[in-house]
């Protein structure tokens, strides 16, 4: 029997577009027409299910699905068992405790005796146990912000992205509990085919991760610069050099990190680099 992977994904939202937009540029086909619950790739042998996202955890642990994108934020939250196999690098947000404009605050212990409403009860009485404050915690399941103009609670702890929605609630963000991205989950009851499919899936992430943090670089130089130049270009293991035309000068080709590209370029121009051409890469395979 062939084997095939089921994987479980948010059915709507920025985490949802994210990340069937990552399934596609692992080059797998499907079709995810509005409505759908499951769908089935062309190319690779995989089910796609469109899920709730605090679903999804449940429906991993279970074997139901084998594999499943999540927030850390909600894996955390469900304590499901299940393998985290690789952070995605996309969905990235915060779980942050919040309290009306104002109000004076120097630190987690302020909290000690007050009550506190969220939707992460479980990692919310963690962060607390661990810091040694005793809240009431008030569990409700929507908005949040609005507990403490309605008097439910003395503050919040809710999923932060730039913080505008505790502003328009006169909220003020004060302590960071939890840090998320996007996560791919595995349950633990993969057949040996199954794993291998993962295996192959995981390759392919990561060759499409590189290559958004990597750009391809060419550039003309003299061929007195090339040590010089090469210092700020390791590439993949070292550049290719390919002569000019032009007497002494030579054609240099690597590839930079993002975080590093705008420190060492400056560099590489005051080495002499000429003509320089910075292109995105697709894939990048080590």
């Amino acid at each position: 029997m062939n084997e095939i992977l089921r994987i479980a994904v948010q059915k709507s939202g920025r985490l949802s577009e994210d990340s069937l937009k990552l399934i596609k540029e692992c080059g797998i086909r499907f079709d995810n027409g509005a409505g759908k619950l499951k769908t089935a790739a062309t190319n690779f042998p995989a089910e796609i299910l469109f899920l709730r996202d605090d679903d999804i955890p449940g429906y991993v642990e279970d074997g139901v699905a084998h594999l499943g994108i999540v927030g850390e934020n909600v894996a955390g939250e469900t304590d499901r068992s299940v393998n985290t196999v690789h952070k995605l690098g996309f969905s990235k947000c915060r779980l942050s405790i919040g309290i009306p404009r104002g109000v004076e605050y120097n630190s987690i212990q302020d909290l000690d005796g007050k009550s506190i409403a969220t939707s992460y009860p479980r990692l919310l009485g963690k962060y607390l146990a661990e810091n040694g404050v005793n809240s009431q915690i008030h569990e409700i399941s929507g908005s949040v912000e609005i507990a403490p103009s309605i008097g439910l609670a003395d503050a919040v702890c809710d999923i932060v992205s730039s913080g505008s929605t505790l502003l328009s609630n006169g909220l003020q963000e004060v302590e960071v509990i939890f840090r998320s991205e996007a996560v791919m989950i595995a349950s633990r009851q993969l057949t040996a085919g199954q794993q291998d499919l993962l295996d192959q899936l995981l390759f392919r992430i990561k060759s499409v991760q590189k290559a958004k943090n990597n750009k391809y670089i060419l550039l003309n130089c003299p061929t007195s610069a090339v040590d010089e130049i090469t210092k700020y270009l390791p590439g993949m293991k070292a550049p290719s050099v390919l002569p000019l035309a032009t007497e002494g000068w030579v054609s240099l080709h690597s590839v930079i990190n993002e975080n590093d590209f705008w420190e060492n370029i400056e560099k590489i121009r005051q080495a002499g680099a000429e003509g320089i051409l910075v292109i995105p890469i697709e894939k990048m395979i080590q």
